[in-house]
């Protein structure tokens, strides 16, 4: 295999890659036992086609592809070892040469990263909030809880309120015409849940069971249902039911039933510990941000668009294996969202580029500070993630190669240049 690299602007680079002819003839007899069993002509049994006899009537072209496909993914990671580029993204593959007894040729033209030219990092000046919990705050947890743990009443005596939960017949017209999926019979709704057309639940509240209601809303521009996006409706709703949460009452009863104490007061002041824990982890969390955005914004880098876009494939891809533990898959939520795949991937590029900015600049840091991950911090690490595996540490370093373990070291090394520049941070 030869290699020729042509670097490009904005961190781009070309690699052409050339793969001798007999690899490529091997590859083309490869392609031709994979399809052999599936090919049938008269005179032969299905199957016994020889190769020379498809050739000459079809021409070699016919397993071309395939043969290209079988090639590049080695001759590719081949090449991009060799070229020694840090490669940041996909491979945008171009077949520039392909024929039988010749070398194989192609093109991958690739992002690499880019260097970092870092302004001030030490003693970035950041605002810290400070750490306040007030009984509001307080009872609005606990308010949570309650209402986590309230039971449902049916309610007879008094109209529709917000936070009731009624049961409704209704049906839908736009001119005075109905239009799929705006029926519906015994609908369970919760008023103040937003879960319908923006004004269709505060229309219901004051209607008592039984009441027959007109409810006015126009469907918003955005709508997913594209024949209905911004016209107006009208929903003739029948009241049929009404139940309320009744909220249990704060005491040391229920203070037993929803913790380990014993007393309503040793549980406010154990809530008032979680939130204190949880804001002070938030406000870190903001002070690290604002540290790092404007270290960003003291920096320069030229990043590559392929390189955006490969990391908002892997968003976009963790973003999917989320949806999957939830039992969801993708293309269900871009309907439930009124989104497309393409909308969902734009709005996502502001984050990554921010994420790319973010790992760029800390890397920098890390590199002229000589922060390095100690063998001590990458065992702890490695026993860390060992333990969420349920596996032995060394069991799975043996599993991880070279080159994982080299990127869990840069991760360490990235998260102390995150406290470092923290550290010397001002406010």
């Amino acid at each position: 295999m030869s290699l020729k690299v042509e670097h490009l602007e904005h961190n781009m680079a070309k690699l052409t890659i050339e793969v001798p002819e007999d690899k490529l003839d091997a590859a083309i007899r490869q392609a031709y036992n994979r399809q052999k069993g599936k090919i049938s002509l008269p005179g032969f049994r299905k199957g016994k086609v020889p190769q020379a006899y498809l050739e000459k009537v079809y021409g070699p072209e016919m397993f071309y592809e395939d043969a290209a496909n079988l090639l590049i993914p080695d001759a590719y990671a081949e090449a991009a070892d060799e070229s020694e580029l840090e490669i940041v993204s996909r491979p945008e593959i171009e077949v520039t040469s392909i024929e039988k007894g010749k070398p194989f040729v192609f093109t991958a033209t690739v992002a690499c990263k880019p260097e970092v030219t870092l302004g001030t990092y030490k003693g970035v000046k950041v605002e810290s909030k400070p750490v306040e919990v007030t009984d509001e705050d307080v009872m609005a947890e606990i308010n949570k809880t309650r209402e986590q743990n309230a039971r449902s009443i049916t309610v007879e005596d008094r109209p529709v309120q917000n936070g009731d939960e009624v049961t409704i017949d209704y049906s839908g017209t736009i001119d005075g015409v109905l239009f799929d999926g705006g029926s519906a019979e015994d609908q369970q709704l919760t008023i103040g849940s937003h879960t319908f057309i923006d004004g269709f639940e505060d229309q219901l509240i004051g209607a008592k069971i039984g009441d027959a209601v007109d409810v006015n809303v126009t469907f918003p521009e955005g709508y997913q249902a594209q024949e209905l996006a911004g016209k107006p409706a009208l929903f003739k709703v029948i009241i049929k039911g009404i139940r309320a949460k009744e909220l249990p009452e704060l005491d040391d009863e229920f203070a037993e039933d929803v913790s380990e104490f014993d007393t309503i007061e040793e549980y406010k002041a154990d809530v008032k510990k979680q939130l204190t824990e949880r804001k002070e982890k938030e406000a870190a969390t903001e002070k690290e941000n604002a540290v790092v955005e404007a270290i960003i914004e003291g920096a320069k880098m030229d990043i590559p668009e392929a390189m955006i876009e490969t990391q908002v494939q892997q968003m976009t891809d963790e973003f999917a294996q989320r949806l999957s533990y939830q039992g969801l898959k993708m293309e269900q939520y871009l309907q439930f969202t009124g989104m497309t795949q393409e909308q969902f991937e734009e709005q996502t590029k502001p984050q990554a580029l921010k994420r790319i900015q973010s790992r760029l600049v800390l890397e920098a840091v890390a590199d002229q500070e000589a922060i390095e991950a100690t063998d001590e911090e990458f065992q702890a690490e490695l026993e860390k993630m060992a333990g969420m595996y349920q596996m032995e540490a060394d069991k799975l370093k043996e599993l991880m190669g070279e080159q994982e373990q080299k990127q869990m070291r840069r991760d360490i090394a990235v998260q102390k240049a995150v406290d470092f520049v923290v550290a010397a941070a001002k406010e």
